[in-house]
């Protein structure tokens, strides 16, 4: 029995031998890690420093305040991280003839390389990471126009892989992760910023660099995905009239998208006020969209030939209003056709193909302030939808096909439904354009928030019963025909109130021409329908919008008889303006003197 007790203890004993020799041994295994690395540290970062200077021809410098590698877990890290370019070894290169279009000059928190397979990477020169870490860096591009000698095009023409193979067989990164970079794009001719972006995260997935991958086209940038997000980003426009915001851009390599959320622009001061910091008229614009987004973007082409090809841009739910103070002349010599949409297209600072853009659930308001009335009047289109098919800018493209069509429906002040196809031509000189389309029944009485206010015209009754119009149109004006069915017509004309006041009937020109010029339905009982055709010539102060629905709208007039009273240019109504301003001025002087 003494026996078996002797052997339990000696056999406790001697595991507990080998457990202590065991923690002695990694005691001292990681003792003489510790020292080693604390003897070569110092090394060690000489080393990486040398090795960025010479690599790069004594162009970067780069520096740490610390280093530390754990070789159980095979993680390195490096803190307060500086890449610096080095301007007069630079501007030697450019002398030569050998210089890069771009340097850089990175500044970072923290470099962080997790587990990286030290021993593969030394004996199979095979490059292995989970993941590399950049927290919070500061990221400068500095552009220069570069001249280069033809053997330096030629090793341009190089793969990634050609330049490392020499070296490595191959770099596998399972992840990299830029978080909160800071991130300007530089003129090194004027050192003035291109481009400016704050709190970028980008995330890098499954990079692979070795001989077949380089050819592998579902790969961007050797990474099976690149996706990127901003968030939070403010401005202020050149002109300080307007502040923007954006709260999200993602977008991702791999599937092809670029989704934008919460873009806002706004205004600085109220409409008025706004208008009245500017010599000439300018449109205000208040604008809210909740969601746009590109689909099936070629990144590859965006990036190498400056292209932007989508399948589809998507824009909505979003709030827009326009706002137009008729007090202000145009500037002079501003002919709008500019800015008609197929001719602003035109002006996009890169080819541009967009196979759809779907518009849904945008609400359009466009108000104008009639300084004659001194009241704003409001066009109204809400829940607008549709399509717009063929949306380029690309010689190659217009080449196959140099029609845009639209296809939008609306809901039109607030009360009946409009249907309209628009036909641009992408490649005409005069911006020739053609549209037709449909109103549902409405009660016109709708139309007076805009009619009383801009036109000086009240709607007492009436009941639209459709309208249709199909109309060619250009810079130079309009010609078409227009269809107005409508029952029990009958209007006021209005007189400017003073002061602000609600504008005041004119009884009797109301009764005139209620029962001299006004027809009040079409068609007459025992008559044919009348159908007008419209022709309007443009002014240069008239805009795209201006264009289409003055055209319907003089279609309208003549169907229920005032086509003998000429429309007012927009010329035509600055000088009534001027004149009705200068009539107040007199006005209150004489009241003064009194």
């Amino acid at each position: 029995m003494q026996n078996v007790v002797i052997k339990s203890r000696s056999g406790k004993y001697k595991k507990r031998i080998w457990i202590i020799s065991i923690l002695i041994v990694l005691i001292v295994v990681v003792t003489g890690i510790m020292l080693l690395m604390a003897r070569w540290k110092p090394l060690l970062s000489q080393k990486l420093k040398d090795g960025v200077y010479n690599r790069s021809f004594n162009l970067y410098k780069l520096d740490f305040k610390d280093i530390s590698i754990n070789l159980l877990t095979g993680s390195i890290e490096l803190q307060d991280v500086s890449l610096v370019p080095d301007t007069s070894v630079y501007n030697q290169f450019r002398k030569l003839r050998v210089a890069p279009a771009n340097i850089f000059e990175v500044k970072l928190e923290r470099l962080q390389l997790n587990r990286v397979a030290l021993l593969t990477a030394y004996f199979k020169r095979e490059v292995e990471i989970k993941s590399i870490v950049l927290e919070n860096p500061s990221i400068n591009v500095t552009h220069y126009k570069v001249e280069k000698l033809p053997e330096e095009l030629e090793k341009e023409d190089q793969t990634l892989y050609d330049l490392i193979s020499n070296r490595v067989k191959s770099i596998d990164v399972k992840r990299i992760k830029i978080i909160d970079a800071d991130f300007d794009y530089i003129n090194g001719d004027n050192f003035k910023k291109i481009h400016s972006v704050k709190h970028l995260s980008i995330n890098v997935n499954d990079f692979l660099l070795d001989s077949v991958s380089q050819f592998d086209t579902t790969r961007y940038y050797y990474a099976k995905d690149i996706g990127f997000e901003l968030t939070g980003y403010k401005s202020i426009s050149k002109d300080k009239m307007y502040t923007i915001k954006v709260d999200t851009i993602r977008g991702s390599a791999l599937h092809k998208s670029i989704d934008i959320t919460g873009v806002q622009m706004i205004p600085m001061y109220p409409d008025l006020a706004f208008s009245r910091k500017y010599t000439y008229g300018k449109d205000r614009y208040d604008l809210k969209f909740n969601t746009i987004s590109l689909e099936g973007v070629n990144f590859a082409l965006l990036d190498a030939e400056e292209k932007l090809q989508a399948k589809a841009l998507k824009i909505g739910p979003a709030k827009v209003n326009i706002f137009v103070n008729r007090e202000l002349p145009p500037p002079p010599n501003l002919d709008k056709v500019r800015n008609f949409p197929h001719m602003a297209l035109k002006r996009l600072p890169i080819p541009t193909v967009v196979d759809t853009v779907k518009l849904t659930n945008i609400d359009l308001a466009y108000t104008e302030y009639n300084p004659i009335s001194q009241k704003r009047g409001t066009v109204y289109f809400q829940n607008l939808s549709g399509r717009i098919l063929n949306v380029t800018n690309d010689t190659l493209q217009l080449t196959k096909n140099n029609h845009a069509v639209a296809n939008l429906t609306a809901l039109v002040m607030k009360t009946s439904r409009i249907n309209v196809q628009i036909n641009f031509n992408l490649t005409d000189k005069n911006a020739a354009f053609s549209y037709n389309g449909n109103v549902a029944p409405m009660n016109l009485q709708a139309l007076n928030p805009m009619a009383k206010n801009m036109g000086l015209v009240e709607i007492e009754s009436g009941q639209m019963q459709k309208l249709d119009f199909n109309i060619h149109a250009n810079a130079k004006g309009s010609s078409g025909k227009v269809h107005f069915y409508y029952t029990d017509l009958k209007i006021k004309l209005l007189k400017e109130g003073e002061n602000g006041m609600a504008p005041k009937k004119k009884g009797f020109l109301s009764f005139l021409a209620n029962k001299l010029l006004i027809e009040d339905a079409n068609p007459i009982k025992g008559e044919a329908a009348r159908t007008s055709n419209v022709t309007f010539q443009r002014t240069p102060a008239a805009s795209f919008f201006n264009l289409m629905w003055k055209s319907i709208f003089i279609g309208m007039r003549e169907t229920v008889g005032l086509g003998i009273v000429p429309v007012k240019t927009p010329e035509q109504a600055m000088d009534k303006i001027k004149d009705k301003k200068e009539e107040r001025r007199k006005e209150k002087e004489a009241t003064k003197k009194n």
